[in-house]
């Protein structure tokens, strides 16, 4: 998978995070962004690497997110992989 494929599914599940308001606002109690921090990074890699390792962390929240947006439940780790080649760096 590429950084560009890894993106979009990273999008996927940041769409299916601001449409799920509990899940959002677990979101952002665990990583300390606010939705204008969603708003104005949704496109960096970084922050987009957070919230796949956000529903990464969770495997129930995971699977809920696959089912919902048609992601093949491996998707997001191999995304998150493909992202920043799988270093985990600070995004808040």
């Amino acid at each position: 998978m590429n950084e560009e494929q890894a993106k979009i599914i990273a999008l996927q599940a940041l769409m299916y995070l601001v449409a799920e308001e509990d899940t959002l606002q677990r979101f952002m109690d665990l990583s300390g962004v606010d939705p204008s921090d969603l708003r104005e990074r949704a496109d960096d890699p970084a922050m987009l690497a957070g919230v796949l390792d956000f529903f990464l962390g969770f495997e129930p929240q995971l699977l809920q997110m696959c089912e919902t947006t048609g992601l093949a439940a491996e998707a997001p780790a191999q995304a998150r992989q493909a992202l920043f080649g799988g270093q985990f760096e600070e995004w808040s």
